[in-house]
């Protein structure tokens, strides 16, 4: 006996949340979608479509998010939220203290603060809360992180990352060039795949960065460079360069008897053993995307791959890199009197 489909809000109908929702809609029984919140009526009717193509009920559209956990809240089980980045903190609070499970589109939130209240919301509450980054939601970086904590790769020394995208002339005229909605540019929007797989993978804190960012004429960063060191000594480089020809990267993990090669998405991994000439893959489960991972993590199948400490690490990394780059690329320290928001 299959088991009961997940009640769910969409919070954020735009372009992003049409991807997942193309991906949730290929097992319908898994999911019913109640309620959408969505502020555009064309984005709404847009979405719609993705329903009524597969024979299923559309959702009706409350853009009020409090009238819909009102209204709605005690017969919904959880909410997937893409919206910009400024609205992540209120939206998950909201969702969280209406009694949902959330799986919150990256960035978790917008700084450190932010992210501190949010962990004490979600701990008060009891609920879940999974952040979607697709590195994290991997089976490949879960493997990667296996092997690092293993101990059989030896002791992780240096990390070498890079992303790159045509993201400047893509994101031109959209909110993801405004400062005070996206929260950053390239570096905190396609780099923030970047700076989460990495401190998912290294598990501990970071504790100086030296970063320089170039906006190149837009009122966002577009190339980034980070040095930083973690609370171990390892030594890690960052690189994001927003205004390439394609979209791609690469993340390169050097340990006393390993060198793990993977990307910033999770997309494959590859794995060089001492005594060994060449990078080779290695075999993990096929992941059927973020929405399938979270509700493995929702009815207990699986731990939480991707939980709010590890967009706390993010986001103060993140905040780091904002004040290093301020100073002209000057050393600063990680962390250093975040307080909670209210």
């Amino acid at each position: 006996m299959s088991a009961e489909p997940v009640k769910a809000c969409l919070i954020g109908a735009g372009g992003k949340a049409r991807n997942h929702l193309r991906q949730i809609l290929q097992s319908p029984e898994s999911t019913e979608f109640v309620v959408i919140s969505e502020p555009s009526e064309s984005a709404y009717q847009t979405t719609s479509k993705l329903f009524g193509e597969r024979g299923l009920a559309v959702p009706s559209n409350q853009p009020d998010l409090k009238k819909l956990l009102a209204d709605h809240g005690a017969e919904l089980d959880a909410a997937i939220i893409v919206t910009p980045h400024m609205y992540h903190f209120e939206q998950a609070k909201a969702c969280l203290k209406a009694g949902l499970d959330v799986l919150l589109e990256k960035p978790m939130v917008m700084n450190a603060a932010e992210a501190l209240a949010l962990i004490k919301t979600q701990e008060r509450t009891g609920k879940l809360l999974v952040v979607s980054f697709n590195g994290s939601l991997s089976p490949k970086i879960r493997k990667a992180v296996e092997l690092l904590r293993s101990g059989s790769l030896g002791e992780i020394l240096n990390v070498h990352a890079a992303v790159w995208q045509n993201w400047k002339e893509s994101t031109m005229g959209l909110w993801r060039q405004v400062p005070e909605i996206a929260g950053g540019g390239f570096l905190f929007d396609t780099g923030a795949h970047m700076l989460n797989t990495i401190t998912d993978l290294l598990g501990e804190d970071f504790v100086e960065v030296a970063a320089r960012l170039d906006n190149r004429g837009t009122p966002v960063d577009i190339l980034g460079s980070v040095m930083t060191r973690t609370v171990s000594g390892v030594l890690v480089t960052m690189n994001g360069c927003g205004e390439a020809i394609e979209t791609s990267s690469d993340i390169r993990i050097f340990c006393s008897k390993a060198i793990i090669r993977t990307d910033v998405w999770g997309k494959f991994l590859e794995l060089q053993r001492n005594g060994e000439e060449t990078l080779t893959p290695v075999d993990t489960p096929l992941s059927l995307g973020p929405w399938d991972q979270f509700l493995r993590v929702h009815r207990g199948e699986m731990s939480n791959p991707c939980p709010p400490e590890v967009g706390l690490r993010m986001a103060q990394l993140w905040d780091a890199i904002k004040r290093s780059a301020a100073s002209g690329g000057a050393p600063v320290q990680v962390g250093g009197g975040a307080q909670a928001k209210t």
